[in-house]
């Protein structure tokens, strides 16, 4: 309709902002190497990989740097949410997925980075405040105030950068995974996330269960072109449902110490 895209989440709308003016003659990411998304890494990041089979979902979804709802809570604890902005990103800017990469930042005042061919790299700072993104497509290509609090960069000791840990976050892999494969595989993606976050927020399985169950229905759902929206809403549906069986699988098979399975 020949409407113009802005992007709201705070990476992507980082990354909008680091990026060149776009041109005339379509060149508006020359000289583009790679993008970064950076990521807290959420409230496990450095608890023992034997202790995540026991968290609880008040835990999962104490982010310690953004107030968000329980669902995207759960998502940045696995690192999904993350995995879905890379798939986001490759259609939004039009990057090849080899291209886009993910970094542990913990203070979450770099909102993501654009790499340069000549070696420079663009970051977007800010407080953790989502009324920054929001304020800056309003007014777009202008600014406007936003009601944020300036960034006191005295006040950081110092900013950490870290690579993420696949062991830990395996729903990262996935969701490369799905993008790779193309078709129906990330629709399929999405919808086996949200059911199997769903099951863990009612304490039907474990949080180190949800990766498995999206991992399983992806395996089980061959990729397929995808023709309509239709088309989309139909594989959406198959997936979902083959995620609540793999997860009433799971509930009937195993009761985990704290874990109280609801039927």
């Amino acid at each position: 309709a020949g409407a113009t895209l802005l992007p709201i989440d705070s990476e992507h709308n980082a990354i909008f902002q680091c990026l060149p003016i776009a041109t005339d003659d379509g060149h508006g990411h020359r000289g583009v190497a790679r993008i970064v998304l950076t990521a807290s890494g959420g409230p496990f990041r450095t608890m023992p990989l034997e202790a995540m089979a026991r968290v609880t979902p008040d835990q999962a979804c104490a982010h310690p740097n953004w107030a968000m709802g329980r669902k995207i809570s759960v998502d940045s604890a696995t690192m999904m949410n993350k995995g879905l902005e890379v798939i986001e990103a490759r259609w939004l800017f039009g990057l090849s997925p080899d291209r886009i990469a993910i970094v542990i930042h913990p203070q979450s005042v770099v909102h993501s980075m654009v790499e340069y061919v000549d070696g420079s790299v663009l970051a977007q700072m800010g407080n953790p405040d989502m009324r920054t993104p929001i304020a800056h497509a309003l007014a777009w290509p202008g600014r406007i105030a936003s009601g944020v609090p300036s960034l006191d960069l005295t006040a950081f000791a110092r900013l950490d950068f870290e690579k993420p840990d696949l062991e830990r976050f395996p729903c990262i892999d996935l969701a490369y995974h799905a993008l790779a494969s193309g078709g129906s595989a990330p629709a399929i993606l999405n919808a086996a996330n949200e059911i199997a976050v769903e099951a863990f927020l009612e304490q039907r399985i474990r949080f180190t269960e949800i990766a498995g169950v999206v991992d399983r229905v992806l395996t089980t759902l061959p990729s397929q072109a995808m023709q309509s929206l239709e088309d989309v809403f139909a594989i959406d549906a198959k997936a979902r449902t083959l995620a609540r069986d793999f997860v009433a699988r799971e509930s009937a098979s195993v009761k985990s110490p704290g874990l109280e399975t609801k039927r």
